[in-house]
């Protein structure tokens, strides 16, 4: 069996992993085995990143919709995604939320529509 060199394999490697960490200071972007490290650091971050950004800005979608729910019928936030529920409306929290920034007097409809539903819910007789 013949013998294998790596030598453009590892040359290869090796300039990959210090592109990535051509910005890090002093040794991690110059020396191999510091790069490495920190590189591998940095992509686990990023990893990690990618998965609380959901996180994020669904918390702030339902602030934005909470608020603006409160400041235009008077309904907290769960209160009113019931009422979404009821009323049929199927828009997500980061339409929701962009519509009470963007556009107050359209969220202000959609919410008359949820209180509306709200209303006739509660007139509703409960089934046993």
């Amino acid at each position: 069996m013949p013998r294998v060199k790596r030598g453009t394999k590892r040359r290869a490697n090796r300039s990959k992993t210090l592109e990535l960490a051509s910005g890090y200071f002093l040794t991690k972007s110059k020396l191999y085995r510091s790069a490495q490290e920190a590189v591998e650091r940095a992509l686990k971050f990023a990893y990690t990143g990618r998965k609380q950004k959901k996180r994020t800005y669904r918390s702030l979608w339902i602030v934005r919709i909470g608020a603006a729910s409160q400041e235009t019928v008077g309904l907290n936030y769960s209160q009113f995604m019931h009422g979404l529920k009821l009323a049929g409306i199927e828009l997500d929290r980061k339409v929701l939320a962009a519509t009470a920034t963007d556009s107050l007097d359209q969220f202000r409809a959609i919410a008359d529509r949820v209180k509306a539903a709200l209303a006739a819910a509660a007139q509703k007789p409960v089934e046993a």
